[in-house]
Formats: C-alpha cells, sequence, structure tokens
C-alpha cells in the first residue's frame, strides 16, 4: 500500500462471492498472515451454485461440465471434482439410479444441494480454526446465494462470527452487515423490495452510538455508483443487446444508496456484483467492490486501513 507515513490500527481484508471455491476460501485465510490484516471480512455468497452429479461405472467417471459429457478413468477423480469445483459447483459420486433421481426430481436434488454447502461450510469453520492466528477476527456473511441453513452453522462455530443483520465491534470501527438484496432474476432466498430493505438496514444503521465509525458490509451494491453495472437480461436471462452491443444498466441497490447518503458509513465493501469492481465515494463514504473471478481460482480483495479514531487511511485493492 502506499506509504501515507500512518501506522494502522485497524487492517481489514475482504473479499466476496467465492461461490464455494475451495481454493478461493483457503487464500481468503492466507490473506491474514500474506497481508497483515487484523480482520478478515468474507461478505456473501459463500455457496457454490449448483450440483453435478458424477456417474461411476466400470472404472469410468461421467459428468456434465461446461454443458459437455466428460468420461475420465476412475484415477482421475480428484481432478475432475476440483475442475467442477472450480466452476463454483458441488459434486457427488451417485449410480446410474441416483444420477437418474437427481436429473429428474428438483427437491431431491434441493437437499442433495444444501447438504454439501452445509458440509462444505462446516469444514471450512474447522479450517479457521486450524488455520488462523488467535488475534485474527474472521467474520463471515451470508449474500443472497447462499440458503438460509448456513447462518446457524457459521453461527456455531466458535472460530468463526457472523453477524448478520448486527453491529460487530472492531474496535476503531464498527461493522454492520446485510446479506439482503433487492429482487433478481433468480429469485434468491435474501430478497426484499426496496422499502423492506431500506428498513433493515436502518434499523442497524440507527442503532450505532454517536462518535462512533461504522464500516457497512452489505452484499448488495448502491445503486448507479459504478459498482453495479452488469448486463442488462430479458425474460430468458439472456443478455439484451442494444446497437448489437450488450446493455449494461446499474442493478444495485436504491435503499443502499440513500442508507449510505443518510448515514455517511466511514466505507462501504460490497459484492454481489463480480464484474463491477471499483472505488467510488457517495458524499464522505469510500465504497469499494473487490469483484469476483472465482472461476479463474483468483481470489480478488481488497485491504483497508484505518487510525485509532476509525477514519481510513487507505485501500488497496489485491488479485491473487
Amino acid at each position: 500500500m502506499p506509504d501515507t507515513g500512518k501506522v494502522p490500527a485497524l487492517r481489514i481484508f475482504f473479499a466476496t462471492d467465492i461461490h464455494g471455491s475451495e481454493r478461493g476460501f483457503r487464500k481468503f485465510l492466507a490473506a491474514a498472515k500474506t497481508y497483515g490484516a487484523g480482520a478478515l471480512i468474507l461478505g456473501g455468497d459463500i455457496a457454490g451454485k449448483g450440483l453435478v452429479p458424477i456417474q461411476a461405472s466400470n472404472g469410468t467417471l461421467t459428468a456434465r461440465v461446461r454443458g459437455e459429457t466428460v468420461s475420465v478413468p476412475r484415477d482421475e477423480e480428484p481432478r475432475l471434482r476440483a475442475e467442477i469445483n472450480r466452476l463454483g459447483f458441488y459434486s457427488v459420486i451417485a449410480d446410474g439410479e441416483e444420477t437418474e433421481r437427481l436429473e429428474r426430481d428438483a427437491q431431491h436434488l434441493d437437499s442433495a444441494f444444501r447438504r454439501e454447502i452445509k458440509a462444505q461450510v462446516e469444514v471450512w469453520c474447522a479450517l479457521a480454526a486450524e488455520r488462523l492466528e488467535p488475534s485474527v477476527r474472521c467474520l463471515i456473511t451470508p449474500g443472497n446465494d447462499d440458503p438460509l441453513e448456513i447462518d446457524a452453522v457459521l453461527k456455531a462455530a466458535p472460530r468463526i462470527e457472523c453477524p448478520e443483520g448486527e453491529l460487530c465491534d472492531l474496535g476503531p470501527v464498527l461493522v454492520a452487515s446485510c446479506g439482503d438484496v433487492t429482487p433478481t432474476p433468480w429469485n434468491t432466498e435474501r430478497e426484499f423490495s426496496e422499502e423492506q430493505l431500506g428498513k433493515r438496514l436502518a434499523k442497524m444503521l440507527d442503532a450505532v452510538p454517536a462518535g462512533r465509525q461504522v464500516v457497512v458490509n452489505f452484499h448488495d451494491p448502491p445503486y448507479s455508483s459504478g459498482l453495479d453495472f452488469a448486463a442488462e437480461l430479458d425474460a430468458n436471462l439472456m443478455p439484451v443487446l442494444r446497437g448489437g452491443k450488450p446493455s449494461i444498466i446499474p442493478v444495485g441497490s436504491k435503499a443502499v444508496r440513500e442508507a449510505i447518503k443518510k448515514y455517511q458509513p466511514v466505507v462501504g465493501l460490497h459484492g454481489h456484483i463480480h464484474e463491477s469492481r471499483g472505488a467510488q465515494k457517495i458524499g464522505r463514504s469510500l465504497c469499494l467492490n473487490p469483484g469476483s473471478d472465482y472461476t479463474a481460482d483468483v481470489l480478488k480483495g481488497v485491504i483497508v486501513d484505518f487510525d485509532a479514531d476509525g477514519n481510513y487511511i487507505d485501500f488497496l485493492f489485491t488479485s491473487g
């Protein structure tokens, strides 16, 4: 980071939208030592995108990967499963009957998918306890793609803090976290109207004591902030073309933008829109979206330094 001449009282490393990536989570934990961070914040959408059955038959494994049928020898199972995970999916070894059921029974597939998510989060919580130094705070909060079941797992983990919908004291700053978003085309579990979301944010921020600096960890970025531009989709979830080019529109939350304008947190940490990496000011508030590139085995993040009074000193985007 640039040499400002100030020694930070707190360094936060923030990443988001890793979507089940094993390598991404391990890099997230390693960031504490790599960047000298005293607090790690993983800001939502930690779960993978879906479940891929791998059919085992006669020493061969067969699965649908990137829309194509792939067959490999049984001894290449680790490589196949790693590739599926890199794309943001979980995998299960299944016989022909179970594969057929997973493909035709949506409820059975959803139950199996949720079990895999929960199992992975439990393993990650144990890994955090094994890898992190005692002095490092580790906050993990959900996003709209994360099923509600993971909240209890995160809250029960002794080494993880999951202050969803709450204020968390990190010393120089308080952190207010909310993984809820405004409606998306995918109708996920943590979606609310702008009015509802605004009330949920205000409930937290109204409780900030006078004189305390607050960092907001809101999964949804503020509307039309430069941190929320994505391709416009039609009713079939296909990109809309205008003049032969994809139409790019703001898709963030107006409620988040209004909350930032009203309460003026020192820093806003956001995600949700993977392709909108950037930094923007809204009033005095510095808003950051580190973006996500988990399918390329890259963890994008941002380091933010604070002084003893909770003022931000500087920030630096990271990628590795």
